[in-house]
């Protein structure tokens, strides 16, 4: 027999989890939900001094009780939703003898030493919460959400109307000492099995995860071991509400030990941004010049100039950088087989705050390639792939002359929810409304991940409401980066439109 242990996240109680709860018993499986002083049917309870210790020993008081109840041989199964999982790796770090697995619902693992507030997606609360510590020990809290403030916590996404009211009607305020006190684990809990559920619709799939351990980033290397396993449910950050069946079926079978596994780095296949471009090109050496690659064609006269802008975020620190990635120096090298100057660079995005900065790297970039005495000034393209599509959105906006063309390859045109960007400076579903005749290409993967689809189909009809024309090439069997991951004829044929009509716009 099994025992869940769940825990809510922030402003709510054990109400969020009734269907799921009922779900679990109906299988056979003992079930608790965790009452967290001071949130849900505890509101007002000893607000003065709660912490994330309070919430530990809230739920170690559930792990004794099933002990005392069921022996010490009942399995129980810690289940954390959002700041729930804080409470839960307090608690298991406490009891690991007593916790067959832990499951993170929606949200990663937090990190000893690390305060719940630094998974709090939305920046603007981030700072609030920050400038206010020390009211924590006076009982002070962070409002509950409006109705429509939800979004700021994660996607709503599925939730029914009704269920969407009673979750803004029995919200409580969030003690600031639960957000502000830093996670302290020994580590006594780190050999023990993880399940992952990700909600798609609020901005976390398998598929990314993955390449975030392919692109070496460190936070993510532990999600690679063998004892972590994972789900993927397509709701917002509240599945409880939205897919409570599909929730507890997913619960079920993490405590059977089912799920994905990732693919550890240094498996016998590369990962998929350092397998082959798909075309055979002839090499051709680059010339680089700090971040800056140019792969310059053998001709006569300035040349006009493609810029490859690659995705992310990428760790800081991975090797290689995206300008040696085989997908980017292709298509560098196709450019300038065409007679046009290629360029790729590396910018700064290692992190979803930093699109600023690397906005920056990319027009400085821009205006270092238009500076070179063998580029036309006055003919550039910028084509830009993946998540690095969201900083489109400042050549969208107010287009220079220079800018003959702008491209995108399953691009990424609307920060997903859980991203917590709150600048709407990259949107490019809103700055596309400043395009005018700029020609406009879109690479569209069929085989893509419907949170990302469903912004470039946002961008299409945007782009249609104010009369920017949009190319479209279709590859309906590629998937995201399908250039390394699906070497067809299909593909290649893609890239071929794909170049022809952007050489095509250089010409004019």
């Amino acid at each position: 027999m099994t025992e869940f242990i769940l825990v809510s996240g922030m402003f709510t109680g054990p109400h969020v989890w009734e269907e799921t709860a009922a779900r679990l018993a109906s299988a056979g499986a003992g079930v608790r939900t965790a009452a967290l002083t001071g949130l849900g049917g505890r509101r007002g309870e000893g607000t003065a001094g709660i912490d994330l210790e309070t919430h530990i020993g809230d739920v170690l008081a559930l792990i004794d009780a099933v002990g005392a109840e069921s022996g010490p041989d009942r399995e129980i199964v810690l289940v954390g939703h959002g700041y729930g999982v804080h409470a839960v790796l307090g608690a298991a770090d406490r009891r690991p003898e007593r916790i067959g697995r832990i499951v993170c619902v929606d949200t990663g693992p937090g990190q000893d030493g690390a305060p719940a507030l630094a998974a709090v997606p939305d920046r603007s609360v981030r700072e609030e919460v920050a400038g206010r510590a020390g009211a924590e020990r006076d009982g002070g809290g962070l409002a509950a959400p409006a109705r429509e403030e939800w979004q700021r916590w994660g996607s709503t996404a599925g939730i029914p109307e009704a269920a969407l009211d009673r979750l803004t009607a029995l919200a409580s305020p969030q003690p600031l000492g639960t957000l502000l006190q830093p996670l302290r684990l020994t580590g006594r809990a780190a050999s023990l099995p993880v399940t992952g559920v990700l909600c798609t619709a609020n901005g976390s799939t398998i598929e990314m995860v993955q390449r975030r351990v392919d692109l070496g980033d460190p936070a993510f290397q532990p999600l690679a071991a063998p004892q972590v396993s994972f789900f993927e449910l397509p709701t917002g950050h509240w599945p409880m509400l939205s897919l409570p069946a599909e929730l507890a079926e997913d619960l079920l079978r993490a405590a059977a030990g089912e799920g994905h596994r990732l693919v550890p780095p240094g498996s016998s296949e590369p990962p998929a941004h350092l397998r082959p471009f798909l075309l055979d090109l002839p090499q051709l050496p680059c010339e680089r010049t700090g971040n800056v690659d140019l792969y310059v064609p053998d001709a006569d006269g300035p040349r006009p100039a493609v810029v490859f802008v690659h995705g992310g975020p990428v760790p800081a620190g991975a090797l290689p950088t995206p300008r040696d990635w085989p997908v980017l120096q292709g298509y560098a090298r196709y450019a300038a087989r065409e007679g046009a100057v290629g360029v790729t660079l590396d910018h700064r995005l290692h992190d979803m705050t930093d699109y600023p900065r690397a906005a920056a790297d990319v027009a400085a970039a821009v205006e270092r390639v238009r500076a070179d005495p063998r580029v036309d000034a006055d003919r550039i393209a910028l084509w830009f792939f993946s998540g690095g599509g969201l900083i489109a959105a400042d050549w969208l906006r107010r287009p220079p002359a220079w800018l003959r063309a702008l491209a995108a390859s399953y691009p990424v045109l609307a920060p997903q929810a859980g991203w917590g960007l709150v600048d709407s400076r990259f949107r490019p579903v809103d700055a596309v409304a400043g395009a005018g005749t700029l020609p406009l290409l879109i690479t569209r993967a069929g085989r893509e991940a419907p949170e990302i689809a469903v912004t470039v189909e946002e961008f299409l009809t945007a782009a249609g409401r104010c009369g920017a024309h949009v190319e479209v090439v279709d590859v309906p069997h590629g998937r995201h980066a399908f250039e390394t991951l699906d070497p067809t004829e299909e593909s290649r044929e893609a890239v071929h439109r794909a170049m022809r009509w952007v050489r095509g716009r250089l010409s004019v």
